[in-house]
């Protein structure tokens, strides 16, 4: 007499999320190689060690060109072509790259050059004093006389117009998510990603500013046109 078992099949319960979960696990593991310590982000890392300035270059340029791109985006800003993808989009990938990248390199350079070492309460806020007073002002400089440039800007007095509406309300932005950030990094970041954190925060917050500022220029853009059409049509 013989006996024959069936063999059973066991399924496995669904996993919650399901494909969904799925997807963010293998992107988690793809970004930071998980246990492995292969991922994207570790060889982002090995290539800011190895070539500190040319990484962050190509970091900001790509960041600041896709920016532009996305302000325009938000904004509705559309080039004469009838498209967001303007000329300012790769004149703003030079300056992320060339202004930009170089700068921030070498002030955060010597902001922790200043502060190496000093880990007490009072050091931690002296850093961010120093950041807001002295770093965030020359940065922030910059980037509006860079703007200036490449809006069409091609005196010095159109520079310096845009330098001061522009320098106050980007001042205050700065002043109120800078201490958080650098309290942010001061807390969690090895230095040497840095300069890259405060890219993606500064990528983010140049968005908003550059798509407020295109709304803005739009909607005086509008309202001349507005006007003139109301003349126009009086005079006729």
């Amino acid at each position: 007499m013989s006996v024959k078992f069936e063999k059973e099949t066991i399924r496995e319960a669904p996993v919650p999320g399901g494909r969904r979960h799925e997807l963010v696990h293998e992107l988690g593991e793809r970004l930071t190689g998980g246990e492995s310590m292969t991922g994207y982000l570790q060889a982002y890392l090995q290539q800011l060690e190895k070539n500190p300035l040319r990484t962050k270059m190509l970091t900001s340029g790509s960041l600041a060109g896709l920016q532009e791109f996305l302000a325009s985006w938000i904004a509705k800003d559309m080039s004469k072509h009838g498209h967001y993808f303007s000329s300012r989009v790769p004149k703003m990938a030079v300056y992320g790259a060339f202004v930009s990248a170089p700068m921030g390199h070498f002030l955060i350079k010597i902001l922790q050059w200043l502060f190496s070492g000093k880990t007490s309460l009072k050091s931690k806020i002296a850093q961010i004093l120093v950041s807001n007073l002295f770093v965030a002002p020359i940065q922030n400089v910059v980037y509006l006389t860079s703007m200036a440039i490449i809006a069409g800007a091609r005196t010095l007095h159109q520079v310096n117009a845009t330098v001061r509406a522009g320098f106050m309300p980007v001042m205050k932005v700065t002043w109120i998510t800078s201490p958080l950030a650098l309290a942010f990094a001061q807390k969690f970041l090895p230095e040497q990603t840095w300069v890259p954190f405060f890219n993606v925060v500064a990528f983010v917050i140049g968005t908003y500013i550059n798509a407020h500022i295109k709304k803005r220029r739009l909607a005086v853009l509008r309202k001349k046109a507005s006007i003139s059409g109301h003349v126009g049509s009086l005079s006729r």
